[in-house]
């Protein structure tokens, strides 16, 4: 089947004690709604519709599955299942909270706490157009917390795999947040070879690219470094399998200095090891790290002005310009 573009949920549809306000993001593996429950608090309820294998017209409910179709939908909806009900036992401030799950028109749904702000990519693309990048001071704070957050997903036996700015959310007040775990699987279950992760180029380890699998919290470190890469380029590093070909990293990683710290550039460039047992083995060491406050020596002597002050506390780059505070700009929950 041709991939579709599903029909959403009607507006004002009561669905399991929630009502559909509308649509807010849809994508090729599910679809995502504003809603609110029976006590008028609002949440985000994920479906799980992927278009590949399913197809549902304006004005039904039920998505039709072709035959054939039907063992990898249900394999599918079994992983989102248990993805569901794993992240509903995870209760971490970095971690996006899953209130509920349930089961309905032949399907299943995941119901999740509605924040207001905009995702780490969003933040990018800003400072992009301004003709900037983010400062080190805030990429350091920012993946602090992410640590913080993806160390729970791992001591609850979930990988991410699909980690990149697109997929780690600021709230109103700064704060980041990790979406999306629609490419999670559960580490102990090894035994889906139908299923195949989905990845972002760029942001995905070289492991992940390979059906042998050998996957872990390493492979989580790999796209770490590459979002705090991109944090720092404006765009993704390199493809892991093209790196494997014809690693062009190098000339990259020389080019930070210019902005960053060499402690800052020797950690992306550990996460981005190519070898998964050359990387850092463990997202705490990371942490501090990352923690860590820059060397002195290594500081450039300090600019005159505002955008002096604002180098010196580490909010602005060598030829940047200023980072934007974070505003509320809706829910952008990934599919």
């Amino acid at each position: 089947m041709a991939a579709q573009n599903n029909a959403p949920l009607p507006d004002g549809l009561e669905i399991a004690g929630y009502r559909i306000v509308k649509k807010i993001a849809s994508g090729g593996f599910s679809i995502v709604y504003l809603a609110y429950d029976a006590d008028g608090n609002a949440v985000a309820i994920k479906e799980y519709l992927p278009s590949s294998l399913a197809l549902r017209q304006p004005g039904e409910l039920v998505p039709v599955i072709a035959k054939p179709h039907l063992p990898v939908f249900r394999i599918g909806l079994k992983c989102f299942f248990e993805e569901g009900r794993a992240l509903a036992r995870i209760a971490h401030p970095n971690v996006v909270r899953v209130l509920n799950f349930f089961r309905a028109n032949e399907t299943v749904y995941m119901v999740m706490a509605y924040e207001s702000g905009h995702s780490l990519q969003e933040q990018i693309q800003r400072q992009r157009a301004k003709g900037g990048k983010l400062g080190e001071a805030f990429i350091r704070q920012i993946f602090v917390q992410v640590l913080k957050g993806l160390r729970e997903v791992h001591a609850n036996q979930l990988l991410h795999l699909d980690l990149k700015p697109a997929n780690i959310y600021l709230r109103s007040d700064g704060t980041p947040m990790l979406l999306d775990f629609g490419a999670a699987r559960q580490t102990v279950n090894n035994d889906l070879p139908t299923l195949t992760p989905m990845y972002t180029p760029g942001f995905a380890p070289p492991e992940l690219y390979a059906r042998t699998g050998g996957l872990g919290p390493w492979s989580d470190v790999y796209s770490i470094g590459a979002s705090m890469f991109a944090c720092m380029v404006g765009s993704p590093p390199q493809p892991a399998d093209q790196r494997r070909l014809d690693d062009k990293m190098e000339q990259h990683f020389l080019k930070l200095a210019v902005g960053y710290s060499p402690e800052l550039v020797k950690l992306v460039r550990w996460c981005l090891a190519v070898d998964p047992l050359a990387r850092p083995q463990s997202l705490f060491a990371l942490q501090k790290l990352l923690q860590q406050p820059v060397a002195l020596a290594n500081a450039a002597p300090p600019p005159s002005g505002w955008r002096g002050l604002l180098r010196r506390l580490g909010l602005l780059g060598r030829g940047e310009a200023p980072a934007p505070a974070p505003t509320p700009a809706g829910n952008t929950l990934q599919p």
